[in-house]
């Protein structure tokens, strides 16, 4: 029986629902639709600074895409707009598989940490509002330390060193692949999970999971335990 991996949840999308953004982008934009043009955008820009070696928090940089879109799209975009997309971000709900799933693994004596892009503060307002906080025993955000964002394999390092193990003992658990490939590039195991608009890439290291939902994830953890 393989040895039981520390689980480590990215938090945007994997486990709190985006979707709740958008109705802010319909009043702003008049197409929701841009609110995954905008969280696109936002990672991009967040791993085009991290390669340029600059640093700005993710809401901050999230702030400043919004703009930047608005100005592209000829829509004025407010100080009132930015602020209200980051409360919305801070208050998303999770999505209707992940507390069960996160109870399941609990009950199987996983240990859960989450992992973010976000400033550790909103990280703390999401998870609180989301009535998750205490499946986590930490939760860690690049802006802590590293100040990389994912998927920089030296913020998975940092996560292993923090938690003293090797990043083979470590799971990362997300719905976006360039966070799955980071963490297989730093050594850690990886499972992908195919929220809605999201997929494989047939190139690059594999993924060690893929499921349609949180509970298949979990499915398949368990199933390495022997257990169901």
């Amino acid at each position: 029986m393989p040895e039981r991996p520390l689980l480590i949840f990215d938090v945007n999308e994997t486990l709190l629902d985006l979707d709740a953004l958008l109705p802010h982008f319909e009043r702003i934009f008049g197409d929701p639709n841009v609110m995954r043009e905008w969280f696109a955008q936002l990672v991009l820009y967040s791993q085009a600074t991290t390669l340029a070696g600059e640093y700005s928090p993710f809401g901050t940089l999230g702030g400043a895409v919004l703009r930047m879109l608005g100005r592209i799209k000829r829509r004025i975009v407010t100080d009132a707009d930015v602020s209200a997309i980051a409360a919305a971000v801070s208050s998303m709900p999770p999505h209707a598989d992940v507390e069960v799933t996160l109870a399941r693994l609990r009950a199987a004596r996983y240990r859960m940490f989450t992992l973010t892009n976000n400033p550790a503060g909103t990280a703390a307002a999401q998870l609180a509002a989301g009535k998750l906080a205490g499946y986590f025993e930490r939760m860690f955000s690049v802006d802590e330390v590293v100040r990389r964002f994912k998927p920089a394999p030296e913020t998975y390092r940092w996560v292993a060193r923090e938690l003293g193990v090797s990043t083979g003992q470590c799971c990362l658990i997300a719905c976006h692949v360039w966070d799955t490939l980071g963490a297989a590039a730093a050594g850690m195991r990886a499972a992908l999970v195919l929220r809605a608009g999201n997929a494989p890439l047939a190139v690059g290291r594999q993924p060690d999971i893929i499921g349609d939902d949180l509970t298949s994830i979990a499915d398949a953890l368990l199933a390495e335990q022997g257990g169901g």
